[in-house]
């Protein structure tokens, strides 16, 4: 099964590092959040990505292009080639083959969602995900419960110390989805969805603005089509310097709960 992650938006909020660099690649510890991310899927089973790319994509590109050269020691021989180099490997190479797709860079989600299709429509089913948020979120699980069920779309829902996307439910039925409103103490919406890929003919198209978590999760919603798995352990998205510094404190603390790999 493939997985998406959404790694193209601007960072506004975070501006300390979108500046610089896209969030996706912040750091947590000597890694960025999206290594991290991949690695909660890959921790399953899961090795098989599509990046949306978007705002300063290369260097997410060149991240992976060079990821060996990146996560290895290296020996670089300047007197006889600059080009020279051997990798000493160590444990860092991954099981993952990662497509990376240009999406736009004024984009909005649903858009980036559309123009990826072809690589996810294949299958039937497929994993999305944003580039800003890890959990120690049970995968196999939360597909089972995706395709027991039968409608188009799960996410998973979540109780996140902040706004992100207020869930109104009945029983595991989404019945109305609320972007961002003020906290009221529900479920709200984490990401890591499962999508049945009757999504884009019936809820996306490829206007640049269309949001996945305004119109088409809504039109979901009041469809009977979007679903709920709950999430009650941890889950942290990175939106702020603060939520930053809170992930890489853990990290540093060997406290991390999302890390489930070993």
């Amino acid at each position: 099964m493939k997985i998406a992650i959404f790694c193209g938006g601007k960072g506004t909020r975070f501006r300390e590092v979108s500046d610089v660099i896209p969030k996706p690649m912040a750091p947590i510890g000597n890694r960025p959040i999206l290594w991290h991310i991949m690695k909660i899927y890959s921790a399953h089973g899961f090795n098989d990505f599509v990046l949306m790319l978007g705002y300063k994509g290369d260097y997410i590109r060149n991240f992976f292009l060079n990821f060996a050269t990146l996560t290895n020691d290296i020996t670089i021989d300047l007197e006889r080639n600059d080009s020279a180099r051997v990798i000493h490997h160590g444990s860092s190479m991954e099981p993952w083959r990662i497509t990376c797709v240009d999406t736009g860079e004024d984009a909005m989600t649903g858009a980036r969602l559309w123009r990826v299709r072809k690589y996810l429509e294949p299958e039937g089913v497929f994993c999305a995900t944003y580039g800003d948020g890890v959990a120690n979120i049970d995968i196999p699980k939360l597909i089972a419960f995706h395709k027991a069920h039968g409608k188009t779309a799960t996410l998973t829902g979540v109780f996140p110390p902040g706004r992100f996307g207020e869930l109104t439910l009945q029983g595991d039925r989404v019945m109305k989805f609320n972007e961002k409103p003020e906290f009221s103490g529900n479920h709200l919406n984490g990401g890591y969805f499962v999508f049945n890929a009757s999504i884009f003919d019936r809820y996306l198209n490829d206007q640049e603005s269309l949001i996945l978590e305004r119109e088409p999760l809504q039109r979901m919603a009041l469809d009977g089509e979007l679903m709920i798995y709950r999430h009650e352990e941890y889950w942290q998205h990175m939106d702020t310097l603060y939520e930053f510094e809170l992930l890489n404190n853990l990290w540093k603390a060997g406290k991390a709960p999302w890390k489930i790999w070993k």
